[in-house]
């Protein structure tokens, strides 16, 4: 059975891309396309939709707004121009997030998720190394990144935010891949959601962390390994 899809952008070009896009796709069908967020949510209101392509800069409502607004059964997979909203998307449940120019192997690699066909995208290391390669958006695309600059891990779903002092990297993955990616010592996950470099962190009470300014919680799960460790280092 098809996906019903619509298109939700307000730039001509980049619909007509999409179109032709969701045209060379067998499991895709293209329902209707808005350059307006308000009129597709009137439509969305009294169709039934699988899956929303949708820009996030757009004029009265935007998409991050409207994905907030619709059912939680509608797939979101944005498209834009500006790589700074891609964490706030990822917290939203997006399936996916493309960046335009957006190209056909990355559009099908994004809607592959929807039949759960995609590859994992893991994150490359070697446990004595003291960097990494984090696949990123692209063919044979990696971002080499120092294990010493990374301050915490953060899961988004079906992917991770490695956080450092000065970027997010944004990688189709597990924490589970990553947590086995790290070398056993200097990085603890403290919450189903985080992982930590102990190096970094500032200061802990009994129910967070805290890192450059940033608080993450502790989870029940963690606590005891993480404040016996904590005891190993103490004074």
């Amino acid at each position: 059975m098809k996906l019903k899809c619509i298109i939700v952008d307000d730039e001509p070009p980049a619909t007509r891309i999409l179109e032709n896009y969701i045209g060379k796709v067998s499991f895709l069908e293209k329902t209707a396309v808005f350059n307006d967020a308000l009129k597709a949510l009137e439509f969305l209101n009294t169709h039934s939709v699988d899956v929303i392509f949708l820009d996030i800069q757009m004029p009265q409502l935007t998409g991050l707004q409207l994905s907030r607004i619709i059912s939680k059964e509608i797939k979101v997979i944005f498209t834009t121009a500006y790589p700074d909203f891609a964490l706030e998307g990822f917290e939203l449940n997006a399936v996916d997030y493309l960046l335009k120019p957006i190209a056909f192997e990355r559009f099908y690699q994004a809607v592959s998720k929807l039949n759960g066909n995609s590859k994992t995208e893991v994150v490359s290391n070697n446990n004595s190394a003291e960097f990494i390669f984090i696949k990123t958006d692209g063919k044979n695309k990696f971002v080499k990144l120092f294990l010493e600059e990374i301050l915490y891990v953060e899961s988004l779903q079906n992917y991770v935010c490695i956080h450092t002092g000065n970027q997010q990297i944004i990688t189709h993955s597990s924490l589970k891949n990553v947590v086995e990616s790290l070398p056993e010592k200097g990085f603890v996950q403290i919450h189903k959601s985080y992982v930590v470099a102990l190096k970094h962190i500032e200061s802990t009470d009994s129910f967070s962390v805290f890192i450059n300014g940033k608080e993450l919680p502790i989870g029940a799960t963690f606590k005891d390994a993480f404040f016996e460790l904590i005891d190993q280092n103490k004074i």
